[in-house]
């Protein structure tokens, strides 16, 4: 059986770059070889676009080291509509290189230009087929202003929250705090449209509600302030396949002396939290729990993937907190690890992506 050739994009402009870069590493370990052939391709900080080395260990996952893109001087050529998809490379010396036709691109980006639908766009339009979400699932949950009124339409519980833009701080910061008082604490202050916990606070009194702002404020121009919500907090994950749309066993975050689930936490093996999976539930929990995440995805025209986090409250109730359209997808994250408890190898996932994006 002839290869497919997958483009493996990875890197990109927004501040998960490394985590992007550190998942490319245990996707080009993982991929299936035999199945595939593998272009790597990086986009640096600055938005270029490299050909880079087929070399998982050049992007590890080192928290005292996290990898990223470089710009090496190459720049990859993407095919154009109505050709063929012969995907070409100008070297450092500017002679240009056919690397071949390709079948489809894995984009394994995380945050801006690449999980918010513009990557997606820019490939619709192309007319190059991608893996993973569209452009209107990844611009909604992008944006987690409008994540939650998709899904308050669907008759999905949110946690309470108000939004806030950067105009509206400067012009009536006074207004701001009565509006974040109303919601109680704790509570959570969170850029709109930033991934991986990158800029999110807990606010555990209204003196740091300020700081907690400007930290937002420095990732996005739009803020949630959002009320705290006790509850267990499960992610579950969420697969489109040949089969339909079906959800992993739910895992739990469990926190010992972390405030919450924060980038180091996620990452960079931060003490303070432990990432179960499968989580300790009964069969009718675990089953409220997938039909919420499906609904969920339904609910936002998910494709491909996501990850739907919630809280599971004392009373049983389901609250749900976002879905990431391109979650955090090395090999010892929550999506990778709840399919792995459900039967699914990190391998076998890879290749269930690829497959979805092919079919469509």
């Amino acid at each position: 059986m002839d290869k497919q050739t997958v483009v493996v994009l990875f890197g990109g402009r927004s501040s998960e770059h490394s985590i992007s870069s550190a998942t490319a590493g245990g996707v080009l370990g993982a991929i299936d070889r035999d199945r595939y052939a593998v272009i790597p391709v990086g986009i640096t900080r600055e938005g270029a676009f490299v050909l880079e080395e087929d070399d998982p260990a050049k992007f590890p996952l080192d928290a005292a080291h996290l990898p990223e893109v470089v710009d090496n001087g190459t720049r990859v050529l993407w095919p154009e509509p109505g050709g063929d998809r012969t995907l070409r490379v100008v070297q450092s010396d500017g002679t240009v290189t056919g690397l071949g036709e390709i079948d489809i691109v894995l984009p394994i980006l995380h945050g801006p230009h690449g999980e918010d639908g513009t990557i997606q766009g820019y490939f619709d339009t192309l007319e190059v087929p991608y893996a993973g979400g569209g452009v209107l699932d990844s611009a909604l949950c992008m944006d987690k202003h409008f994540m939650k009124i998709a899904l308050q339409a669907a008759g999905i519980a949110v946690a309470p929250s108000v939004t806030v833009r950067r105009r509206d701080w400067d012009s009536g910061s006074e207004h701001v705090r009565a509006r974040a008082s109303e919601l109680g604490l704790p509570l959570f202050v969170k850029p709109a449209r930033a991934g991986s916990s990158v800029g999110v606070s807990k606010v555990e009194s209204l003196s740091e509600l300020d700081a907690a702002l400007a930290i937002a404020f420095a990732e996005d121009d739009k803020v949630l302030i959002e009320t705290g919500v006790s509850g267990r907090e499960i992610e579950v994950a969420v697969l489109e396949s040949a089969d339909g749309v079906r959800a992993s066993l739910p895992g739990e975050i469990v926190l010992t002396s972390r405030g919450f689930y924060d980038f180091e936490g996620k990452y960079l093996g931060g003490d303070g939290v432990d990432v179960v999976c499968p989580a300790e539930l009964t069969e009718a929990e675990i089953a409220s729990i997938q039909d919420a995440a499906i609904r969920s995805f339904e609910a936002v025209e998910g494709r491909g993937l996501a990850r739907v986090d919630m809280f599971l409250t004392a009373d049983g109730g389901l609250i749900v907190n976002e879905l990431n359209t391109m979650p955090g997808f090395t090999p010892i994250s929550m999506f990778p690890k709840c399919w792995v408890a459900s039967g699914l190898s990190y391998g076998d996932l890879i290749s269930e992506l690829i497959e979805a994006g092919l079919r469509r």
